[in-house]
């Protein structure tokens, strides 16, 4: 079978079609060292200037590269037909010969670390309530505020019966909770963003 490519994904494979053997061959190592360790933004801006083009079309490039390979894990194509496949978007002879070097070493490992089924604790709910200590015996006059939360995790159980609910008191100032308030509005802006939604889409993909 042949596998069907949308067509920004046929665009981030374009600059490599249009590249000698040794180039794509340098881009197989850059998708090989992503999955491995992640992106190296440093290595893709000196790659962007030896090419004349950008980094984020250096950085869609090798994005391109791994969803290939990914998309033809997730159908298990055969040598002949991954050949043919990357034949049709316009590769030549011996880029395909590159790339499917590059499909065989990396497919085996791509299986192993396809995504489990997590059962990781998920949010359940959130109980709080304001409280303020009025006096200690050391101090007679003082007014401390304080906000104690019960927050409650649930895990589901994988012969389906009912989930597994843990609740965790846990207790803060304002001051504190302001500031964990903004580090998670932060933290939510950031998985907004373009290069987040990149990383997700490759995350999603790897779920074979």
């Amino acid at each position: 079978m042949l596998i069907s490519l949308r067509n920004d994904h046929k665009q981030h494979l374009q600059l490599l079609i249009e590249q000698p053997e040794q180039v794509v061959l340098d881009f197989c190592k850059l998708a090989s060292d992503f999955i491995e360790n992640g992106p190296n933004k440093k290595i893709y801006q000196s790659a962007a200037s030896k090419l004349s083009v950008t980094t984020e079309d250096i950085q869609n490039c090798i994005y391109g590269i791994i969803n290939l390979v990914l998309l033809a894990c997730r159908h298990k194509l055969s040598e002949a037909d991954f050949r043919d496949s990357v034949l049709t978007l316009g590769f030549s002879t011996d880029q395909e010969a590159i790339l499917s070097k590059f499909y065989e070493t990396k497919k085996d490992d791509i299986h192993k670390v396809r995504r489990p089924e997590f059962n990781d604790p998920h949010f359940n709910d959130l109980d709080w309530r304001f409280e303020v200590q009025l006096a200690s015996r050391s101090l007679l006059q003082q007014v401390t505020p304080l906000i104690t939360m019960d927050l409650s995790l649930r895990t589901s159980k994988s012969d389906g019966s009912d989930p597994e609910i843990e609740h965790h008191l846990l207790q803060t100032d304002p001051t504190n909770l302001v500031h964990l308030a903004n580090e998670l509005e932060n933290a939510l802006n950031e998985s907004k963003s373009n290069y987040s939604r990149k990383i997700q889409k490759t995350l999603k993909n790897m779920q074979l």
